[in-house]
């Protein structure tokens, strides 16, 4: 199996450009630090240099509001992204969308989808209430919070949403379009499934970088915050959108998962009926499902971490004496990359006939056209904004780098081109037991490359920011780098929310009953939409870490900022007097102990461990709760609705759209208020290191666990569909009964638990940070009253 990996030229062309790019820039940074004394002194500098640097451009900042020309980089990009989600809606709603029949299964999973939908915004409505409330309350009541953080929640959070709503509209409307595409040709089809993938993919960019870049404006323009203080408040706007990720994310990979495991239970295994078959009363509400999770889910996901690591990696850019060049450069960054990526939307085509490696290149090709010139780019936008800090470039090219290797290796491990999936199907042969054993080993084994590709990255763009020499600018270049891995968002997004599109266009050929022709192409579409799929969420997970990364160092620097707003304007530190503002992360690790040493450090590190397993079998056991009810509805249909099986009588897919959603509402609550209030609760008991702990915890136990999850998962699947092709005696073969099980098994794990754990570490970061002032202010009180200072 590794063997198989390692042979690939891409890896060792992979580990060329990582060697070219570390030669580069390094040698960039030590020829220009030759060219004059300030710039060595700026790499070589004491930490007591640090601080100075850093107050000077504090007292500078209030009265200097000028903004970089290469800042509109930014909104530009936002608008180019707006106006082009408008063109490709307008070009893919003027396609024909078929027939009656399949304008009517189109219109019941539009129906059942905007019902979740609804019902789900209500939820968070609710929900995002009583969070503005509490915002208020410590802005203005306890003044621990800018009082600018309550409203940038309401606005991150409402746009997540309505990315999310503009998504899925466009989604529901393609899926009849891209079968009556296919038609007329595997081109077609191809071009419209993935310009309905590219609204999501550009809706998200569009939406996020526009809100960023208004709030920046407004800030800097408007106000006469410093560049320190806003660099704090920034990070504190992502909340709105973790909160819309986590309720998008659990809720939509219950309903589903409830839909497809339902569907397959009672449909497949005890009727033996095929998928997506017009008589399983579940099918509707499985296709509604790939949209809910698949387009909505990720979509949010995916915003979460966009927007977040923008922010974070301003923040640090101040923090570490960048000015306002390191504030605005992931700005301008996101912009550049979403102009690239419109380019490598236009890019993709295929011709007539095209194999499944020939889809995947099509695809490729978009991608890669705009990663390689977002790596040219990004070098002009430092050279002129950071001309001293050139090092900067290989963060933000290492970063792109690894998530091009992350996405490889989820799709080596899941692919049915490759052994891993190819093994975990021939265990079929001797039942359902040894498939699942193979399958939680390969899931095992695929976080190899993931986590050792992260962990390379952040020792790359640590070392090339100059990080050995200030730690500060280390934790930017670790920053920027995940900026870097998600600047192709809108494309990279789009080759994934074109799977379920492709997926629900195979599902109504099927339904539809349409000629063989049609069904191929379909499934020739759909079957690289599971690639792009699996490959999608190995790349939300390690975009996850990345910014879950850069968020701990914001987290440090809140802290900070909390201090100085509990009126403690100095603290001692071994013997000397440091003023709170001139605060490094050294010195708030000697200050408040923050050491493998310190007892409540470890008790922080097995808490965010553990809440990553409970979390984990909260979604699963919801998810095996929902799915009961599908499976006792599905059974009630069969047994009481005459005439389905022979086609005289019609299900009612309604109700089981219905148990779906009320399911996945129920069941979202207890994980979703575990992942809010953990990370308060350890705060306010363990103070700021045990929230360092915490964070920690989660983040490295979260990680592998959600990579182990999505991997063995996707892998189940491929397997059941490489022995439906006709390997180990095909469809309805003992085989293939066993895979199917293993499918079932799966399903939780990578539409579910799998990538809503992307969403706790973040989640569990972003609120660590915005409720750090009140930590600072309470934690000393509570742990008196514990005796544990």
């Amino acid at each position: 199996m590794v063997k198989g990996l390692f042979q690939s030229s891409f890896l060792y062309k992979v580990i060329l450009t990582l060697f070219l790019v570390a030669f580069i820039s390094q040698g960039a940074v030590l020829a220009s630090s030759s060219k004059g004394h300030s710039q060595k002194a700026q790499l070589q500098k004491s930490e007591a240099d640090t601080k100075h640097v850093v107050k000077a451009q504090r007292a500078a900042s209030y009265n200097d509001k000028s903004i970089p020309r290469l800042w509109w980089l930014a909104p530009l990009g936002a608008v180019f992204a707006l106006f082009f989600v408008r063109k490709f809606y307008k070009e893919v709603m003027g396609y024909p969308e078929g027939d009656k029949k399949m304008v009517d299964i189109a219109g019941h999973v539009r129906e059942g989808a905007f019902a979740y939908l609804k019902q789900q915004y209500k939820v968070v409505a609710i929900f995002f209430i009583f969070v503005f409330i509490a915002l208020l309350i410590l802005s203005f009541g306890l003044k621990i919070q800018s009082g600018f953080v309550p409203f940038a929640f309401l606005t991150s959070g409402f746009l997540s949403g309505l990315a999310g709503y503009i998504g899925m509209k466009m989604a529901t409307n393609a899926s009849a379009r891209t079968t009556e595409g296919a038609k007329k040709s595997l081109d077609q089809g191809l071009k419209i499934a993935f310009r309905s993938g590219a609204v999501m993919g550009l809706i998200v960019v569009g939406l996020g970088l526009l809100d960023v870049s208004v709030w920046f404006f407004i800030l800097r323009k408007f106000t006469d915050i410093s560049l320190t203080e806003m660099a704090v408040i920034l990070p504190c706007f992502g909340m709105g959108a973790s909160f819309q990720a986590l309720f998008a994310r659990v809720g939509g990979g219950i309903f589903t998962k409830a839909a497809d495991v339902g569907a397959d239970l009672v449909g497949k295994v005890e009727a033996g009926i095929p998928e997506d078959d017009p008589r399983n009363p579940a099918t509707i509400a499985d296709n509604v499902g790939d949209n809910v999770g698949d387009v909505a889910g990720m979509g949010a996901d995916l915003y979460e971490s966009y927007y977040a690591s923008i922010l974070a990696s301003a923040a640090l850019g101040v923090a570490c004496g960048l000015g306002i060049g390191g504030l605005v450069l992931p700005m301008c960054i996101a912009g550049i990359g979403t102009i690239l990526s419109i380019l490598g939307i236009r890019l993709v085509k295929t011709k007539e006939g095209a194999s499944q490696k020939e889809l995947l290149k099509s695809l490729a090709k978009g991608v890669n056209v705009s990663s390689i010139l977002i790596v040219i780019l990004s070098a002009v936008v430092i050279k002129f904004l950071l001309p001293g800090h050139f090092g900067i470039w290989g963060s933000i090219v290492t970063g792109l780098i690894a998530g091009i290797i992350i996405g490889k290796g989820t799709e080596f491990f899941t692919s049915a081109d490759h052994g891993p999936t190819q093994g975990i199907a021939d265990q079929a042969k001797t039942g359902s037991a040894t498939l699942i054993i193979d399958g939680v080993a390969t899931g095992m084994l695929s976080t190899i490359i993931p986590v050792t590709t992260i962990a390379v990255a952040i020792l790359l763009s640590f070392l090339f920011a100059g990080g050995f020499s200030s730690t500060a600018m280390g934790l930017y270049g670790i920053a920027i780098a995940a900026v870097g891995m998600l600047s192709t968002l809108g494309i990279t997004l789009a080759t994934d929310a074109y799977g379920p599109i492709a997926d629900n266009a195979g599902g109504n050929a099927e339904m539809s009953e349409q000629e063989p022709i049609v069904r191929e192409r379909t499934d020739a579409l759909d079957s690289l939409g599971n690639t792009t799929a699996a490959t999608g969420k190995g790349f939300a997970i390690g975009s996850a870490a990345l910014t879950a990364m850069a968020l701990l160092a914001v987290y440090v620097e809140e802290v900070k900022i909390g201090l100085e707003r509990t009126g403690i304007h100095a603290v001692e530190i071994a013997g000397r007097t440091v003023e709170t503002t001139a605060l490094q992360i050294a010195d708030l690790m000697d200050y408040y102990n923050i050491s493998l040493m310190n007892p409540k450090v470890l008790v922080g590190i097995f808490v965010g461990s553990m809440v990553s397993f409970v979390f984990c079998a909260l979604t699963m056991k919801a998810v095996g709760r929902a799915a009961g009810k599908m499976v006792e509805e599905v059974r009630r249909q069969f047994k009481e609705i005459t005439g389905i099986m022979d086609g005289s009588g019609k299900p009612d897919y309604a109700s089981c759209v219905s148990i779906s959603t009320k399911g996945a509402q129920r069941e979202m609550m207890l994980p979703s208020f575990l992942a809010i209030f953990i990370p308060i609760v350890v705060g306010l008991i363990l103070g700021v290191p045990g929230s360092m702990g915490l964070l920690v915890g989660g983040l490295s136990t979260g990680f592998l666990l959600a990579i182990f999850m999505a991997n063995a998962g996707g892998a189940w699947d491929n397997a059941k569909k490489y022995i439906e092709t006709g390997q180990h005696g095909g469809k309805g073969s003992d085989a293939h009964k066993a895979a199917v099980v293993g499918d079932t098994v799966g399903d939780p794990f990578k539409d579910t638990s799998g990538p809503s754990l992307n969403i706790l570490i973040k989640l569990m970061s972003i609120v660590s940070v915005v409720f750090a002032g009140l930590i600072v202010k309470f934690s000393p009180i509570i742990g008196a009253l514990l005796h544990l200072n």
